[in-house]
């Protein structure tokens, strides 16, 4: 068994993309191995670490910047602290790897008009009539990854499926063994060797892996005025709310 070392798992992603449905099935199955695990859900966290603050860019920024210092901590200590959180900015994102060092980004995608479709809270409705200000997606932008070690596509993968690119990739970094990946999955895994410094991604391992599952989210066309976008952009054209007083934020 792999010595009890910690890591960091972001997962981000659009609100109802599945990122606490997957950090919980993958905690479930770490602690199976004997991990201590904890998780930090943005959602589940706000009276405690962000009470007060908006949702505007800079507070959303510094409740990434508040996880990312919790999930360091845990993480130096031995705990693998999964992070389910929107966290829609590029800077806070990498700000945290740099900190962090043992950290591993989920991209969780999923398109826009499958969010607003399957939306069982009516959130997405009430941010495209104008009813809550500063929706990410809807009227403020979220910037996917660039190359975040796993994606995601929540509206064609399973849990399962999901969780299964999340194992490889944890195997692949050498944060866990193939012999604990036995006891969850029930197969043997093997792990794909990194590319060696200066090595280019084409030539396989972890790094070409995502640089490929990251192609359909990060790919946006070129197309004239009708082609569609990806789903950021086009969640924010979806329309155009009357601005309002930003309010204080709520859980997602």
């Amino acid at each position: 068994m792999a010595s009890n070392t910690g890591f960091t798992l972001w997962l981000t992603g659009m609100s109802g993309t599945g990122k606490s449905t997957t950090a919980a099935y993958i905690a479930a199955r770490l602690r199976q191995v004997g991990r201590n695990v904890e998780i930090l859900d943005e959602g589940e966290l706000g009276e405690a670490l962000w009470a007060g603050l908006g949702d505007g860019k800079e507070d959303r920024t510094t409740v990434v910047k508040r996880l990312g210092f919790v999930a360091s901590l845990l993480t130096r200590n031995g705990v693998a602290a999964l992070v389910p959180c929107v966290s829609p900015y590029k800077p806070g994102r990498e700000e945290n790897r740099r900190t962090i060092g043992r950290y591993v980004e989920v991209y969780v995608d999923c398109p826009t008009e499958k969010l607003i479709e399957r939306d069982s809270t009516g959130r997405y409705k009430k941010a495209l009539n104008g009813e809550i200000p500063n929706f990410i997606g809807i009227t403020e932008p979220y910037e996917p990854p660039n190359s975040p070690e796993v994606t995601i596509h929540s509206d064609v993968e399973s849990v399962d499926d999901g969780a299964a690119k999340i194992f490889q990739s944890l195997l692949d970094l050498g944060y866990m063994t193939t012999e604990e990946l036995k006891i969850i999955t029930g197969k043997k895994m093997k792990a794909n060797p990194l590319p060696a410094k200066g090595e280019k991604a084409e030539k396989g391992g972890a790094k070409a892996r995502r640089a490929e599952e990251s192609k359909p989210a990060a790919k946006a066309p070129k197309a004239d005025k009708g082609a569609k976008a990806r789903p950021a952009t086009r969640a924010a054209r979806v329309a155009k709310p009357a601005a309002k007083k930003s309010s204080k934020r709520k859980a997602r």
